[in-house]
């Protein structure tokens, strides 16, 4: 029996976008050579891959002559906000502060970097919204 689709990407999902991101679009041919630089992969697994990012909406293609293009049809900047919702969901309680307690627990982060959180923080609340 088949593995039902994960809802958040999965690190072959991530790698195929990420490539698609870099070129704005690509062949399965070209994707598969991109990760094979990396790490072998064949390229009917890149195919299948393809088709369950067509599945979850998140690559749309067109035919040149006979191959397929593909694009996707999220941002970076999208697909990072979901991961970051679902891990907030799933780990969290939904709470951005106790994430963030969590990263100021359990992670060292320089001067600079609490500075510059301290000032996005700090402008959030000048044009009054959350930080």
């Amino acid at each position: 029996m088949a593995r039902p689709p994960s809802p958040t990407l999965t690190e072959s999902e991530r790698a195929i976008l990420e490539v698609l991101w870099d070129k704005g679009e690509a062949s399965v041919r070209e994707v598969t050579d991109e990760l094979a630089a990396q790490k072998s992969v064949a390229y009917t697994t890149v195919l299948t891959m393809f088709s369950t990012l067509g599945k979850k909406g998140l690559v749309s293609h067109r035919a040149e002559g006979r191959a397929f293009i593909y694009r996707a049809t999220i941002t970076r900047e999208a697909a990072r906000r979901q991961a970051l919702d679902h891990l907030l969901q799933q780990f969290f309680d939904g709470s951005p502060n106790v994430l963030a307690q969590h990263l100021l627990s359990e992670h060292d982060i320089a001067q600079t970097e609490l500075k510059a959180l301290q000032h996005k923080v700090s402008a959030a609340k000048a044009k009054g919204r959350k930080p």
